[in-house]
């Protein structure tokens, strides 16, 4: 076997063993007969490969982990096919490809909104396939969430939207509005804190959406076509926002059609086609999706 196959091997099954714990790992580690048959299937890409390296040898933890995830759904359609993939913590990410090609499902995962068909799923060191759902709701409040249409609160205000992800899950009033503050100055929605979602242009209800994400303080920010409602100008000022996320040390997963922004920035680059990681690697974007 070539060296830097093997090497990859020992990174992947370290990395499990990390995360799911040595009785997984034993699992994970014992030969069927499919694997008899044939080696097990491991990242090729050089850049996922560096990433399943940094956090086999401690350099970075993982934020993401899949191994071998498969998903099919009740009518026969695969959605996902064997895909690996390693996000270390602190990585900014874009995730393309066209529609239909599993970005929504795996974002589903992530989320745990679905569970894999076979494979293994670690959101921050949490095996989602183990979790109970009554612990499902402390999981997502270790996710920031963006969506494409805001999703905000049309009767409520800039400050009262922010506030209520908080008021949901307990968090003590006196704490409430400081951390609401902090975040509003941090994404320039201080002046407009008292307006609703239908005085804003469509920038600044985005922008109260990424207030509203990062309330619990996430380790992992999911963006899901967050530019997708908004001029190119405008774009730009929230990917710049995302951005500075980043360099906070917050893990972000961008899923987005947006070429320009993923050719200019050079970041990691993940592309899906029909279920399959087709692409892993920085650079542009390099396909007319």
């Amino acid at each position: 076997m070539p060296h830097d196959r093997l090497v990859a091997m020992t990174g992947v099954r370290g990395v499990l063993r990390s995360l799911a714990g040595r009785r997984d790992a034993a699992v994970l580690e014992r030969p069927t007969q499919a694997a008899r048959r044939e080696p097990l299937a491991l990242p090729g890409r050089a850049s996922e490969r560096r990433a399943w390296a940094d956090a086999a040898s401690g350099a970075r933890r993982p934020s993401v982990a899949l191994h071998g995830v498969s998903k099919t759904y009740g009518n026969g359609k695969r959605a996902l096919v064997d895909v690996d993939l390693l996000v270390p913590e602190g990585d900014f990410v874009f995730l393309v490809g066209p529609s239909g090609a599993g970005k929504s499902t795996l974002i589903k995962l992530l989320v745990r909104d679905e569970l894999p068909t076979s494979g293994s799923v670690f959101i921050a060191g949490q095996d989602l396939a183990r979790l109970k759902r009554r612990h499902v709701p402390r999981l997502r409040r270790q996710i920031g969430i963006v969506f494409q249409d805001f999703k905000l609160l049309p009767a409520r205000t800039v400050r009262e939207n922010v506030a209520f992800a908080l008021e949901v899950t307990g968090t003590p009033g006196r704490q409430i509005r400081p951390r609401v503050d902090r975040l509003l100055a941090l994404v320039g929605l201080s002046d407009q804190a008292s307006q609703r979602p239908a005085q804003l242009s469509g920038g600044e209800q985005q922008r109260t959406a990424i207030a509203r994400a990062m309330v619990h303080d996430p380790r992992v920010v999911i963006a899901d076509e967050p530019t997708g409602n908004l001029d190119p100008l405008i774009s730009w000022e929230i990917i710049q926002l995302l951005l500075r996320i980043n360099e906070m040390g917050t893990t972000v997963l961008m899923a987005t059609h947006n070429a320009e922004v993923v050719t200019a920035l050079r970041k990691r680059v993940i592309a899906l086609e029909e279920g399959r990681i087709v692409r892993d690697e920085v650079g542009g974007y390099h396909r007319d999706y």
